[in-house]
């Protein structure tokens, strides 16, 4: 089952949807397979849904949640919902982001679309910090793969407001979580796939490095978490070892976990240990002073 979230609200509201072109909705749901999973596609209408902790938990933390899914889907379920659960259990408010995915026909610049959304993310919860509890200095941003990508990107762009901003709200994540990555867009070892839905196929050398997010650190990035699997044949472990070493020679304080075996895309539980990622981040967040109430 999908957790239930306490409010989905669109994440523009009435209003329209920057960078977006009048056309129908085309969003399609997939569940099928076993255990089901639930994969958005087409998705041009994004929204936030909010997941808030048990009554009397709150921490007045709160984590922005993008699924993975190379930009071409959102793994909705194993990197979104059962996400939402989790951090609600360590009593953290979830922000489930169901981001537009790049494409052409409904965007005019499918390149910065996700990031739009990303930081009207962190926008609307500081702007209603007081209404879910929240502490507006204590938002941070969580990704698995691509959305991995774009959580970094939200952690490395944050200097230009891709979005209307007249109140001037900071829209850089005060944390970074990100769990196998996409980082990089190198020929070399980025990832292929999300470079051509988010870039197009054939990207300008100057686009390439801008959403090469290994490039794009400075010492004003966030304190980062990061997982990832050494065998992950689909994002190759340098895209994290990469964004480390570039984290760490900026002085940006940043902790990394790396499993032999894992594989790509095994959300809250990698079968291959019984380490649970999730202990570790507790214990990151617990030490920087986040679960405190």
């Amino acid at each position: 089952m999908m957790a239930t979230a306490q409010q989905v609200l669109p994440l523009y509201g009435t209003g329209p949807i920057p960078n977006s072109k009048a056309t129908t909705d085309k969003e399609t749901v997939d569940s099928s397979g076993n255990p089901v999973r639930y994969s958005l596609s087409w998705v041009s209408r994004p929204t936030l849904a909010v997941y808030l902790p048990p009554a009397g938990k709150s921490n007045g933390t709160a984590v922005i949640v993008c699924p993975g899914g190379g930009y071409v889907h959102l793994a909705f379920t194993h990197e979104g919902t059962d996400v939402a659960r989790m951090l609600n259990g360590m009593g953290i408010t979830a922000f489930l982001l169901k981001y537009r995915l790049p494409n052409d026909e409904t965007m005019v610049d499918k390149t910065i679309g996700p990031l739009q959304d990303a930081q009207r993310a962190i926008q609307l919860v500081r702007q209603r910090a007081a209404d879910w509890g929240v502490n507006p200095a204590r938002v941070g941003i969580l990704g698995f793969s691509a959305g991995g990508h774009l959580a970094s990107t939200a952690g490395t762009h944050f200097r230009k407001d891709y979005i209307d901003n007249p109140s001037h709200i900071s829209l850089r994540p005060d944390f970074m979580v990100l769990l196998y990555p996409v980082i990089s867009f190198d020929d070399n070892y980025g990832h292929r796939g999300s470079r051509n839905a988010l870039l197009g196929v054939h990207p300008d050398t100057a686009l390439i490095r801008e959403y090469s997010n290994e490039l794009q650190v400075t010492a004003a990035t966030p304190p980062t978490f990061i997982i990832h699997a050494e065998d992950d044949n689909a994002v190759p472990v340098v895209n994290t070892t990469y964004f480390y070493e570039a984290l760490q020679r900026h002085g940006v304080p940043v902790e990394m976990h790396i499993y032999p075996k894992g594989g790509h895309g095994f959300g809250l539980h990698n079968k291959t240990t019984t380490d649970e990622w999730t202990d570790r981040l507790r214990n990151w967040l617990g030490g920087n002073g986040w679960l405190k109430r």
